[in-house]
C-alpha cells in the first residue's frame, strides 16, 4: 500500500525505512531541504538506551522553585498565553509520582533496548557511516546524596537488563582519562560500558539514500504540509506546497509541530515543545583532540551532556518550555562553553561561529511515554513524543508501528505507548 510519511526527523526516517522495508511505496515529506535538519540537527547525539528515566519525577516538587526562579537552573519555565502550555504541565505534575516514574522507566527501556537491537540490525546490513560508537557512558555526579540515589536507580534498573557500575571518581577516570583535568570535585559515576553516540543527521542523510535506491521510495524535501483532506472520519489526503497527496495510509511523525497538524483533523495531543540547546566544537588540534573524551558524559548536575563525534565533540544541555520562541540566546551558549571549560579545559573552543550554535524543539508527552500507534483518524498513524530521547527510541519506535500496520505480533508489549484520548 502507499504511506505517506509527515516528518523527516530521525522518527520519520527510521519510520520510512521500516515500512519500505516491508514492501509499501512510502512518501516521505519535510518542509526541509534535507532529512534530519530539524530537531535531529543538533541533538545531545548519545544512545543512552539505560538512561529513560522521565522527567517528570517526585523530585521535581522539592525543586520547583530551583527550577521557577534560580537563574542557574538548567530548567526554565516562562508562562506564556497558551492554554496548551498549562495543560501539559498540570498532567506533567500528576505524573510526578514515584508509582508512575517506575512503570514509565520500565516502558521506556523495553523500547530504548529494543531500538538498539534493531539499530544493530540495520547497520550491520546497511554499514551507515555516522561517526557511530559504542564507547560507553559515565554520568557524573558532584554530591554523595545523588551518587547514593542513583546507586539505588542502578538496583532497579539491574532486574529490567540494564548493567551499569557506581563508580568512585578515581575509578570514572581511569575509564576516562579526559576527566583528570576537569575543574569539578566529583563524588564518583555510574558507567554504563554498553551505551552508544552517533551523529544523528548523518544516519538521517545515510538512511535516505539508501531508500533512494528504491522505486518505491519518494521523498520530498522542502514542502510544508499546510492542510488536511478527511473524510467519513478519515485522512484522504494532504497538501504538501502545491501538491494534494493521498494515500491508504498517514503517519504522523512532525515532532514538536504534530499537534498543530492534528488539530486540522480533530484530534488533540498532549505534547509540547522542550526547547533545548547545543554547540558542536571542533576538535582542530592534537591537544584538542588529546583532551576531549572518548566516553559520553553527562554532567547531572549541570543536565550537560558531551559525545564524541570523531573529530567533534558535541556538547548539549538546557530544558525550557518557553513556547515557541526560536531565539538562541548567548546565556544558554555561555553555559555550553563554561560546561566544557571545567569539564574538558584543553580543548580549545574557538569562535562561536565555529561552533554551529542550535536549538530545537524536543516534542513531550507530560509523562515521557511516546505515542506509537493507531489514532482515532481512521487511517492515520501517530509515532510521536519522544521528547529528548528521539534518537534513542526511533529505531525501535519505527520497527514498532511498521508491525502495527503490518498486524503482525509486537516484540514487546505495544499497550503503553497506543493513544488514549
Amino acid at each position: 500500500m502507499h504511506i505517506c510519511v509527515m516528518g523527516a526527523g530521525v522518527i520519520g526516517v527510521t519510520t520510512a525505512y521500516r515500512l519500505l522495508q516491508d514492501g509499501h511505496q512510502v512518501s516521505l515529506i519535510d518542509e526541509r531541504d534535507q532529512p534530519g535538519a530539524g530537531t535531529s540537527q543538533g541533538n545531545g547525539a548519545q544512545l543512552s538506551y539505560s538512561y529513560v528515566a522521565p522527567l517528570a519525577d517526585p523530585s521535581v516538587w522539592s525543586k520547583w522553585a530551583y527550577y521557577t526562579f534560580s537563574k542557574d537552573s538548567p530548567l526554565t519555565l516562562r508562562p506564556t498565553l497558551e492554554a496548551a502550555q498549562y495543560r501539559w504541565l498540570f498532567e506533567f505534575l500528576r505524573c510526578c509520582n514515584a508509582q508512575r516514574v517506575r512503570r514509565t522507566t520500565i516502558d521506556l527501556l523495553k523500547l530504548a533496548f529494543y531500538s538498539r537491537d534493531q539499530l544493530t540490525q540495520w547497520n550491520a546490513g546497511l554499514d551507515l557511516q555516522f561517526d557511530y560508537q559504542r564507547s560507553g557512558k559515565l554520568v557524573m555526579f558532584t554530591d554523595t546524596q545523588g551518587l547514593d540515589a542513583a546507586a539505588q536507580q542502578v538496583q532497579f534498573q539491574a532486574q529490567y537488563g540494564c548493567q551499569q557500575e557506581v563508580l568512585s571518581a578515581a575509578a570514572c577516570i581511569r575509564i576516562e582519562p579526559a576527566l583528570g583535568r576537569s575543574r569539578r570535585d566529583w563524588a564518583g559515576g555510574v558507567y554504563t560500558p554498553s551505551e552508544e553516540a552517533g551523529d544523528c543527521p548523518q544516519f538521517c542523510r545515510a538512511l535516505v539514500a539508501v531508500m533512494q535506491a528504491d522505486p518505491n521510495f519518494r521523498f520530498i524535501g522542502n514542502t510544508r504540509v499546510t492542510a488536511a483532506r478527511t473524510q467519513d472520519g478519515s485522512l484522504q489526503a494532504v497538501q504538501a506546497g502545491n501538491e494534494w497527496i493521498s494515500a491508504e495510509r498517514f503517519v504522523l511523525a512532525l515532532g514538536a509541530e504534530s499537534a498543530d497538524f492534528a488539530r486540522q483533523v480533530g484530534l488533540s495531543l498532549p505534547l509540547y515543545p522542550l526547547k533545548g540547546y547545543s554547540i558542536t566544537v571542533p576538535l582542530e588540534d592534537e591537544t584538542s583532540r588529546a583532551a576531549a573524551p572518548q566516553v559520553s558524559i553527562t554532567d547531572i548536575s549541570r543536565k550537560i551532556v558531551y559525545a564524541r563525534l570523531g573529530q567533534r565533540l558535541r556538547v548539549a544541555g538546557r530544558i525550557e518550555l518557553v513556547g515557541r520562541d526560536r531565539s538562541i540566546p548567548r546565556r544558554a551558549i555561555d553555559e555550553l562553553k563554561s560546561g566544557m571549560g571545567e569539564l574538558f579545559p584543553d580543548c580549545r573552543l574557538g569562535e562561536d561561529a565555529t561552533l554551529s550554535p542550535w536549538m530545537g524543539f524536543r516534542p513531550a508527552t507530560p509523562s515521557g511515554v511516546p505515542i506509537v500507534g493507531a489514532s482515532p483518524v481512521g487511517n492515520l498513524y501517530l509515532n510521536i513524543g519522544q521528547g529528548a530521547l528521539g534518537w534513542t527510541l526511533a529505531c525501535g519506535s519505527a520497527a514498532l508501528l511498521a508491525d502495527q500496520i503490518a498486524g503482525r505480533s509486537r516484540a514487546i508489549d505495544d499497550a503503553p505507548f497506543r493513544y488514549a484520548a
